[in-house]
């Protein structure tokens, strides 16, 4: 497959995957819009807290080495798919093991709810593991499908699964609400079954198919998927065995910077349960940007430089005209992140009270909510860039620089959680946000540092993506003048028509910023025509 193939498919599976994020925030949305009148803050923080911390702890640390070892092609065009398979049913014991050990923590030695108004947390920790135990039974169907760009597989899964996840949930919270949370870790283990089910059904009728062997797929009947050795080579590749072992060292020390300000509330209990249910929603609603866009640009974008680009080898000693693609690609995707991000800190800042209100009401927009939120629309833009910037490193990469980085982010993990503690103490919610502001620009940092030596002998500078033009920069400057000023005149506690007027003088402030980008970042706007739009390129092809 040609680097333009490459990045072609891995297009599309970011268009598909930001179609697929951007229904499952509006699906959350509106769900947590609705549990929010239904059951109490408490029962959320424990739930969106406590609970998703264990699951997402759980499948995190026992499949996100093995992703992305599998995925990032180390061993090579000839590598043997029998071997890759065998590999990933490794996820299933280790996350078997990390279940049994975090129960254990969940129930000992952390800080055990009230039953009397949150019931039912011993059984619903462990059910919230046995789903995280249970959807890694579809992790190396997940592999093959991202490998081989099976975008519509996942778009169709999740979708489906998501959907019976809101159902349960919203019928059990109208029905049954004394069920407490028996209710989301029900709707949780619907949500994991789907996923496998979904994975299962369409490679029992994919493999051995025509199609199947049109496309030169690497396996040919069910019995492929089962782990076994195969006739005069090992039983897993060893070279990818020890990329994923480095892969997860990297990984435990990423989770603990990804879901810090959980972890510091979990174990330290800096925060009741109500006021992590607050801080939770207002995280949801600040990062749902970053969620359904910038991540699955990552993810996309992050198998398209790995098969692109040859891991461990520098610039000069690699197709050039495949590192001409991959520098044009990380300078537009740079450029684009960059342009979102400034424009989400800019009218995050004056429109997160009022959104904080129509949302959850004065639940949410009395007391830090609004601070909270206008912290995050800034932490967003460095989230944005950080990750386009890490998607890029951890593609290029050799395996002795993976285990030198683990060490960076061994020390960037211990000073994340040592500032979360301290300026919690000293800012409330807002020090989480701050804490992560710091790591999050000591990580762009190291990643910006190591794209410039890695293109230093070259002619490609894509770091020029983080250079918005001047007339970009003030149109910005003049909307957070503008929409500041419209919250202070116009906002939010006069009704409904000033409320309004406000969000028309955004709307003219955005689409002058619009303008902005339409005539000066013209590469960028070819980019996303050209490659980030299925339909237009189809059309133009």
């Amino acid at each position: 497959m040609s680097s333009q193939d490459v990045l072609k498919n891995a297009s599309t599976l970011a268009s598909y995957n930001v179609l697929l994020q951007v229904m499952f925030r509006v699906l959350t949305f509106f769900l947590n819009a609705f549990t929010l009148r239904f059951v109490s803050k408490e029962l959320i923080g424990v739930v969106n807290v406590r609970l998703t911390l264990l699951y997402s702890t759980l499948v995190f640390l026992s499949r996100e080495a093995f992703r992305r070892a599998c995925l990032s092609g180390v061993s090579g065009k000839n590598h043997s798919w029998r071997q890759v398979i065998n590999l990933l049913w490794l996820t299933l014991p280790l996350g078997a093991l990390w279940a049994a050990l975090l129960i254990c923590v969940w129930l000992w030695l952390l800080e055990v709810p009230d039953p009397q108004t949150i019931p039912y947390y011993g059984p619903a920790v462990v059910l919230f593991a046995l789903s995280g135990v249970q959807e890694l039974l579809a992790e190396p169907l997940w592999v093959l499908a991202q490998a081989h760009m099976f975008v519509r597989l996942k778009v169709v899964a999740e979708s489906l699964a998501m959907i019976a996840k809101c159902s349960i949930t919203v019928v059990m919270v109208m029905f049954a609400r004394e069920w407490g949370l028996y209710i989301f870790s029900a709707a949780h283990l619907v949500y994991t079954g789907f996923l496998v089910l979904c994975y299962a059904v369409y490679f029992i009728r994919f493999l051995g198919s025509k199609e199947a062997e049109e496309k030169g797929f690497p396996l040919h009947s069910v019995k492929d998927l089962l782990p076994r050795r195969a006739k005069g080579e090992p039983l897993v590749d060893w070279s990818l065995a020890q990329l994923t072992w480095s892969f997860f060292k990297q990984s435990f020390l990423k989770q603990i910077l990804t879901e810090g300000e959980r972890y510091v509330m979990t174990f330290f209990n800096v925060l009741s349960f109500g006021d992590q249910g607050v801080y939770d929603i207002v995280n949801n609603l600040g990062s749902m940007v970053a969620r359904f866009i910038f991540l699955p640009i990552e993810e996309s974008f992050y198998i398209f430089f790995a098969k692109v680009l040859e891991r461990g080898r520098d610039v000069k000693s690699q197709k050039q005209e495949d590192v001409a693609i991959a520098a044009e690609v990380l300078e537009c995707l740079l450029k684009l992140v960059l342009v979102v991000g400034l424009i989400i800190s800019v009218f995050g800042y004056a429109y997160s009270h009022l959104a904080l209100d129509l949302y959850g009401g004065s639940l949410l927009s009395s007391g830090a909510g609004p601070t909270l939120l206008r912290f995050y629309s800034s932490y967003v833009l460095l989230l944005a860039v950080n990750g386009v910037t890490e998607c890029f490193v951890f593609a290029a990469m050799s395996q002795r620089e993976v285990d030198k980085y683990n060490l960076v982010m061994l020390a960037l993990s211990l000073s994340f959680l040592f500032l979360s503690y301290t300026l919690t103490w000293w800012a409330g919610s807002v020090g989480f946000i701050l804490a992560n502001c710091l790591n999050m620009g000591l990580r762009i940092l190291h990643s910006v540092l190591y794209i410039h030596r890695y293109f230093l002998s070259s002619q490609w500078k894509p770091l020029r993506g983080l250079l918005p033009s001047p007339l970009l920069l003030l149109a910005l400057a003049v909307s957070a003048v503008v929409t500041a000023l419209s919250e202070g005149v116009f906002c939010c506690d006069s009704g409904w028509l000033l409320r309004l007027v406000h969000i028309s003088v955004g709307a003219a402030c955005l689409l002058g910023v619009l303008v902005a980008v339409l005539l000066t970042e013209t590469r960028l706007i070819q980019f996303i025509r050209t490659q980030l739009l299925p339909k237009y390129r189809k059309k133009h092809t």
